[in-house]
């Protein structure tokens, strides 16, 4: 569910090209194997939506459905609409540069929240989630091939003295894969978090079910990161802010559609929605159409790099009823 400004794009793309959309430079993909949309500020990705034979007429055009887009409630007249389709949110009112995008998935770098550290000032006073969704990323390399394409990315300027991170973006008819890689090219230890911050389109956040994290201990942040265990399978009725302590592969159940999230060297699953009290930038009707569910390493299973040695923190989206 992404703006329709930014499907209009989409849509109107044959194969690849670059655009300019909220004023950032994205690149856009819409070939066989499905749509893509990635900016490179942040190295974010902000759409996708994957087709195949068997449910290319299922999931629809972003941009045939006017009357669904006005029905979600999202925007005024003269303002953006969200435009259902896609696994991935947007917000239909995008912060101005140089603040971030709210939705897809951004890349919190090298710290999550604003847990800072490995953040390098005298203060230690930078941004929440690190500076690395919030700067200029190149796109290095697009490797195409029949079933899909794999994007690789890394940040225009240094953005720390000892780490360097490079993203990989995979996406096919069946899947998006997205890394975070860090290599450690100082000289000294450094301890790290981070995440990948997916905003994850839904029918309506507070019907949503999240499978896979029965039993698991989990960090509540509304409740001044009180320790508790998850009772059942997590159900969200409201606002929601927790650290749990899994790397066990989750489902994630809107009533419409099934998603499975798989991460891959993370020991936090952080699931997140602001409630009725949405960021200054998202009115409250179109936050209730996203759920936040993470791959993350935080406060309960940092990394500690040495000299020379890299971290790979990865996040696969794909249907549940995949074999």
């Amino acid at each position: 569910m992404i703006p329709e400004s930014l499907a209009a794009l989409v849509e109107e793309t044959r194969g690849q090209r670059r655009a300019d959309w909220a004023g950032r430079e994205v690149w856009l993909a819409n070939e066989a194997w499905g749509q893509l949309a990635v900016s490179l500020q942040g190295a974010q990705v902000l759409h996708f939506l994957p087709k195949s034979p068997e449910d290319a007429t299922a999931e629809g055009s972003l941009t045939n459905a006017p009357e669904a887009a006005r029905g979600a409630g999202e925007a005024a007249d003269g303002e953006d609409a969200l435009v259902p389709g896609g696994w991935l949110w947007v917000t239909p009112t995008p912060q101005e540069l140089p603040g971030a995008i709210r939705g897809g998935i951004p890349l919190c770098w090298p710290w999550f929240a604003d847990e800072n550290t490995a953040d390098e000032s005298p203060d230690r006073s930078g941004p929440m989630h690190g500076p690395a969704r919030k700067a200029d990323w190149r796109l290095d390399a697009v490797d195409e091939h029949e079933e899909g394409v794999e994007l690789h990315l890394s940040p225009l300027e240094r953005l720390h003295g000892q780490l360097v991170p490079r993203a990989v973006i995979q996406a096919n008819a069946r899947r998006l894969h997205v890394e975070l890689i860090t290599e450690h090219v100082g000289e000294t230890p450094v301890k790290i978090t981070g995440a990948l911050h997916s905003y994850l389109a839904v029918e309506d956040a507070f019907a949503c079910r999240v499978e896979g994290l029965a039993g698991a201990h989990y960090l509540d942040k509304l409740a001044d990161f009180a320790e508790r265990d998850q009772q059942g399978e997590l159900g969200v009725r409201g606002g929601l802010d927790r650290i749990y302590r899994s790397n066990a592969e989750l489902v994630l159940d809107d009533g419409s559609r099934r998603l499975r999230i798989a991460r891959q060297s993370s020991d936090s699953a952080v699931i997140w929605h602001p409630g009725d009290t949405p960021p200054a930038d998202t009115a409250a009707e179109a936050a209730r159409h996203f759920l936040c569910v993470e791959s993350a390493n935080t406060r309960l299973d940092p990394v500690w790099l040495v000299p020379g040695a890299q971290h790979l923190l990865g996040t696969t989206l794909s249907r549940a009823d995949d074999a």
